[in-house]
């Protein structure tokens, strides 16, 4: 049993949660995740498979499971459908390019029978960067408006610095709530 076992079963009333991490390669799902849990971020290499982190926050345990976003690995994110409480996409904000692909993958996610109705919440990552598109443009661009089977919120954010990443922490902890 380890530390966090013993805290929390102490802590009976501690709620607990399955976030999925998912996006394009390059988007900074790993950057976001190792900013949030306190690890170095200085040095960030391309998902093989995926990562889990235990993070506590607002009373709640989310076990986040960052999956690797290149094409090859989309194939095994279904595997992990079943057990999320709530969804992240993560969004290159400073990519527009990518935006066709990434509303795909997004699109194809939100089709799972497994994903249905749960939460999700979209990353504009890299607003620290120069030209990087709005929440409000990348919503658009990903045609989030037309999401009518489950609550949906976009958050600003950039890895790098921190911004943006607690508050989009703040609305998954009130989804788990609901």
């Amino acid at each position: 049993m380890g530390f966090l076992d013993y805290v929390m079963r102490f802590r009976p009333n501690t709620q607990h949660g399955e976030i999925l991490l998912l996006g394009i390669d390059g988007s900074g799902k790993t950057s976001i995740l190792r900013q949030l849990s306190d690890d170095d971020n200085m040095s960030v290499c391309p998902t093989q498979g995926f990562h889990i982190k235990i993070l506590i926050t607002g009373g709640v345990k989310l076990n986040v499971c960052d999956m690797g976003g290149q094409r090859a690995a989309r194939h095994y994110w279904r595997q992990y459908y079943g057990e999320a409480d709530v969804a992240i996409f993560v969004v290159d904000a400073a990519d527009p390019r990518r935006l066709l692909e990434a509303k795909e993958i997004l699109s194809h996610c939100l089709e799972e029978e497994k994903l249905a109705g749960i939460p999700l919440l979209v990353f504009a990552n890299k607003q620290d960067m120069i030209g990087a598109l709005t929440p409000e443009m990348v919503s658009e661009a990903l045609n989030l408006v037309e999401l009518r089977d489950r609550r949906w919120d976009i958050q600003g954010c950039s890895a790098k610095t921190g911004e943006g990443l607690d508050e989009g922490l703040s609305w998954i902890v009130k989804q788990l709530h609901h």
